[in-house]
């Protein structure tokens, strides 16, 4: 009887940290960033603060609460949509300079990430 609760015990334990694990792999912090300093996003974007155009916070904060996520924000960044800028103005986005998939969910998910 010890043995089958010790057993039960160890399997729930593991399944629970099973549950606390990231279901994807951990964003690549340096490399996002290199690859937004390289097309210069960071010109009209910052982490925290509003330029030219919102920070990755409040881009964060929005594809929150409309429930979107990494394939719409590599959409953003590889079709050149027009933005509304803060000032009102619009512009065509400017595309991202990859095509290398892992690359673009990396930049997508630091940028969601903030």
């Amino acid at each position: 009887m010890k043995t089958k609760t010790s057993i039960l015990f160890a399997g729930s334990l593991f399944l629970a940290l099973a549950g606390l694990a990231p279901a994807q792999a951990a964003v690549d912090e340096a490399a996002a960033q290199s690859l937004a300093k390289k097309n210069d996003c960071f010109k009209c974007h910052a982490i925290d603060k509003t330029k030219k155009g919102p920070s990755y916070k409040k881009i964060s904060a929005k594809y929150k609460e409309k429930n979107l996520g990494e394939k719409e924000a590599i959409k953003q960044m590889t079709t050149g949509p027009k933005v509304k800028l803060e000032d009102g103005t619009e512009e065509d986005h400017k595309i991202i300079e990859t095509k290398d998939p892992k690359e673009l969910s990396n930049l997508a998910q630091w940028i969601l990430s903030r």
